[in-house]
């Protein structure tokens, strides 16, 4: 997911990036201190999420979105809780952060928003891609990769049948995979969330094969099964 930061106070943006920075697969695009900076950048861009400030110098942060045209998800941020009620009255805002606000109210607040961005369809079973490996393109069923592990400059894409090494990286493979099916666990691997056999401790077993879980990555996995 995209997203921007439009908030006047300096202390609060370094926070917000500071959260933003731990989240896998969560990118800040740019930050404004305005709300009439930022709506030149909305009306020729988008983004997936707006973290916005209600008290900002030339309009609300709640009448602001309102002039936005299609507007993205919003989590608002503000030191005044009173806002809350009126605020939700607006479908497209997410959720409600209050200052200061700690890093497990944060992770909440952009698992909300997931739901709310990521479609959530299944990887139709004809789904197909041809791996070039070895001079032999060999077919590979979506729904039929168990995990994929990266070693440097080269992936190895596991099915339920067959193993395949080549040149590429675990960032063009998110790109392609579904997002509600494949879950990134650790800077190298990609598990297929529907071939998990169980997690123990700071590992998870996919279909007999144990894989290590990367700190920054375990929320993301247990919110993708389901498990918080």
């Amino acid at each position: 997911m995209t997203c921007i930061i439009i908030e006047d106070e300096i202390p609060a943006q370094i926070i917000l990036k500071n959260f933003i920075g731990k989240i896998p697969n969560l990118t800040l695009i740019d930050t404004f201190k305005a709300a009439i900076e930022a709506n030149s950048f909305l009306n020729s861009n988008t983004v997936d999420v707006v973290f916005l400030d209600i008290n900002l110098p030339d309009i609300s942060g709640i009448d602001f979105i309102k002039t936005i045209k299609n507007p993205p998800a919003v989590i608002m941020t503000t030191a005044y809780p009173d806002y809350a009620v009126s605020s939700f009255e607006l479908e497209t805002i997410i959720d409600y952060l209050v200052k200061p606000f700690s890093f497990d109210r944060f992770l909440k607040a952009i698992n909300k928003v997931k739901t709310k961005v990521t479609p959530v369809e299944e990887a139709p079973e004809s789904e197909i891609l041809f791996l070039n490996v070895d001079k032999t393109h060999h077919k590979i069923v979506l729904n039929d990769i168990l995990f994929l592990e990266s070693d440097r400059n080269y992936i190895t894409v596991v099915t339920k049948t067959q193993k395949l090494s080549y040149i590429d990286s675990l960032k063009n493979w998110r790109a392609k995979l579904p997002v509600n099916q494949f879950v990134q666990v650790h800077k190298s691997f990609i598990v297929n969330s529907k071939c998990v056999d169980k997690i123990m401790g700071n590992e998870v077993y996919v279909a007999g094969n144990r894989i290590p879980i990367g700190r920054t990555y375990k929320q993301e996995l247990l919110v993708q099964l389901k498990i918080i």
